[in-house]
């Protein structure tokens, strides 16, 4: 999971977005498969180290993916909003 969340800081690097969509999928039957086997894995101390290393990794790769992807939202965000007052300009005087 952990080289899954860092595939999905390099697509984001490049705007990938749909790539982006595709890994996020990934990552979500990842986590399912995982939480279904929480219970039965039992860890030694070495491997509770390794996956807290790993999870502070994936939170590391979260935090990149979102300050790489919260400029491109407010961007299709304004341009959705613009869109729209387009369309209620356009409704309310009339297409030119």
């Amino acid at each position: 999971m952990a080289a899954l969340t860092h595939k999905m800081v390099a697509a984001a690097t490049m705007s990938d977005w749909d790539g982006l969509e595709v890994l996020e999928s990934q990552v979500a039957a990842q986590v399912a498969l995982l939480r279904g086997n929480e219970e039965t894995v039992v860890l030694d101390a070495g491997e509770r180290q390794q996956k807290l290393g790993l999870i502070k990794q994936m939170l590391d790769d979260d935090r990149q993916i979102r300050d790489l992807t919260m400029p491109w939202m407010a961007q299709l965000s304004k341009l959705i909003n613009n869109t729209g007052t387009e369309r209620r300009l356009a409704a309310a005087y009339g297409a030119v």
